[in-house]
């Protein structure tokens, strides 16, 4: 595989604007950055709860992943972008809940976490990540 390919599954929101749910370009897979939607109903799930919101957000991702042939296992990088920094420790908590429950060997993905503004004034979280399917 030498061109790049869409990512798309029905497991995870549909797009809001004009991208892809995600890229695979040889080993590599970008997904874009997801929040915490319901796939089936698009809607803003768990107002003011960042912990769920965090996990359904990686949810999504990792549905993402799935769908492009690689595995949690695969991600080597996640970036959390924040609204306040008052929900870093249960974003904290949900995440690495999440991510060690859904990663089997002993070395977890790294992750950069930024505060900033966020599209969508429901969204406490919003994560993306790159894998790199091995053969």
């Amino acid at each position: 595989m030498t061109g790049k390919i869409a990512v798309s599954t029905t497991d995870a929101p549909a797009p809001a604007h004009t991208f892809s749910q995600g890229v695979r370009k040889g080993p590599f897979v970008q997904v874009s950055g997801q929040g915490p939607v319901d796939p089936a109903t698009n809607e803003y799930l768990f107002p003011g709860d960042v912990g769920a919101q965090t996990i359904r957000t990686l949810q999504n991702v990792k549905a993402i992943i799935d769908a492009s042939g690689a595995t949690f296992d695969d991600v080597v990088m996640l970036r959390v972008y924040l609204t306040t920094r008052d929900d870093f420790a249960a974003m904290n908590d949900a995440y690495g809940e999440f991510v060690v429950a859904n990663t089997a060997g002993d070395v977890l993905p790294s992750r950069t976490t930024v505060f900033t503004g966020l599209p969508r004034e429901q969204m406490l979280v919003e994560i993306d990540a790159i894998a790199v399917i091995s053969d």
